[in-house]
């Protein structure tokens, strides 16, 4: 089926509950209304649980640090979760197999929640760190659930609006994390911090058995009964091991030397992939002339961009002496942009408007880094900071515009139920494994700056704009390969 089809008439996509043919528009009122309401906060509230805990420990760490001790372990905290994280998103498909999709959220939910309360727990830091890996896995869980889940509790007319709302929880994650931990540390909270978020498991936990269609696992959604690719699941997760680690070491040349070898390692993944019985990505991902490749590699350059934000809040204290809470403000404008022009974005059905925005996406992003970049100063005055909330907001809204589209494309590329949800649940490991090669190549530029501020923020923002514009070439390639897989499909006229 043609990615350019999800929302217009058509045979219904296996999984779906769209009946054939269906034609009718899709509207938020219909995915937030009564039938789709309890799907829609399941799926979305799994992965805002995973995308707030990113950056809430952040905020909590310095005073958990006062209160366990050590320091020394203390970048270790992200570096776990986030491998975590990358490494369940990859176990959706045999989750699903397992347990199917009411067993498969509640499991994830559960994780989470018991990983939650350990690090509310926690007596020493040796301790949050394992409790931080097992949260971490529970959220990878629920993040790739919601893409793979999503082909059978929505009608696949929904399927835009619905990946919009769970792709803006990362946005909202982002933004509303780092206020939260804020707000517990003030008060020397950060035990409760984490009760809050099993609170918010176990609620959304609650909501499962009523609300999501229930699949056998034989089903085999997403992943099927085959074996786990254990050859492909090493070496990717080495990879992301790696790259975490590399946010960790001092030295550029270390960091560099970091990085080369997760790119070896990635390479490594994408040939086991290639040869393998049993994958991670589907098989139309390495077949000749197939769309789903270019996917990938845009969504891949649209969230890589968004690892920018760990350092914003950095230079807006350095360079324009703005207080922590004020700058990590501003610096959440790229995940407001995000978020926000994902609810506009997914109205659009038009096939050619469609291509257009997966273009633009990548080409607003880059932009944006590009003009932040040069607005940069030594001792930014007050009023050209105020010039930077537009600018990053624009910058996450080419996010916004392209993400929803290219998920749908993801999830919409085969008619066999298992492909497709294996498809979809690739989307949540592409996302994840692109913040975390980001975050530690964004490490790279800051350290390219030497002792100037000002120049380690211009090598970061120029640098992921220049590599943020790729994502422009890489569209225009899905686009090229869309149209030919259309073409190709499309039945001669004696055939019809």
């Amino acid at each position: 089926m043609s990615a350019d089809h999800h929302e217009s008439p058509g045979p219904a996509t296996p999984g779906s509950r769209g009946a054939p043919g269906a034609v009718e528009p899709a509207t938020w009122r219909e995915l937030l209304g009564r039938e789709h309401l309890g799907a829609a906060v399941v799926l979305a509230g799994g992965v805002l649980a995973g995308a707030i805990n990113i950056y809430l420990a952040a905020s909590l760490l310095p005073t958990a640090v006062a209160d366990l001790g050590g320091a020394s372990f203390y970048a270790w905290n992200m570096t776990v979760y986030l491998v975590a994280m990358v490494v369940a998103t990859m176990l959706t498909g045999r989750a699903l197999s397992l347990w199917g999709h009411v067993g498969s959220y509640l499991a994830g939910f559960g994780t989470f929640a018991v990983g939650s309360l350990a690090c509310a727990a926690s007596p020493v830091m040796a301790v949050l760190l394992v409790s931080r890996g097992v949260q971490g896995l529970g959220a990878g869980l629920l993040s790739g659930l919601g893409f793979a889940v999503i082909r059978s509790a929505l009608p696949s007319r929904l399927w835009t609006r619905g990946t919009a709302l769970m792709s803006a929880m990362y946005g909202v994650g982002n933004f509303a994390g780092p206020a939260l931990g804020g707000l517990f540390a003030q008060f020397g909270a950060w035990r409760p911090a984490f009760v809050a978020m099993a609170v918010l498991g176990v609620g959304c936990g609650a909501l499962v058995p009523r609300v999501l269609p229930r699949a056998e696992p034989a089903a085999r959604v997403g992943g099927g009964r085959g074996s786990v690719p254990v050859g492909a699941l090493s070496l990717v997760t080495a990879a992301a091991g790696a790259v975490s680690v590399a946010g960790i070491v001092t030295g550029t040349l270390a960091k560099a030397a970091v990085i080369g070898v997760a790119l070896l390692l990635m390479g490594g993944f994408v040939l086991q992939e290639r040869r393998g019985g049993s994958r991670i990505l589907p098989r139309a991902t390495y077949q000749r002339g197939s769309s789903l490749k270019w996917v990938y590699l845009t969504i891949g350059v649209l969230t890589f961009g968004v690892a920018v934000e760990s350092f914003l809040p950095l230079f807006g204290q350095r360079l324009a002496g703005l207080p922590p809470l004020v700058a990590g403000f501003f610096a959440a404008a790229v995940s407001l942009g995000w978020s926000v022009t994902q609810i506009a974005g997914s109205s659009v059905t038009g096939h050619g408007a469609v291509r257009r925005l997966r273009v633009l996406g990548p080409v607003l992003l880059a932009a944006g880094l590009l003009v932040q970049g040069l607005l940069q100063r030594a001792d930014t005055p007050g009023w050209l900071v105020l010039v930077w909330v537009p600018v990053l907001f624009a910058a996450g809204a080419g996010i916004g515009l392209a993400y929803p589209h290219l998920s749908v494309a993801a999830m919409s590329s085969t008619r066999d139920p298992e492909e497709g949800g294996r498809a979809a649940a690739a989307i949540a490991t592409v996302t994840s494994l692109s913040i975390a090669f980001g975050t530690a190549i964004a490490g790279i530029l800051v350290n390219l700056g030497g002792g100037s501020m000002l120049d380690a923020a211009r090598y970061v923002l120029f640098g992921f704009a220049a590599i943020c514009a790729t994502g422009a070439l890489t569209a225009h390639a899905a686009n090229r390969s869309n149209r030919a897989e259309s073409i190709a499909a499309t039945p001669l006229p004696q055939d019809r």
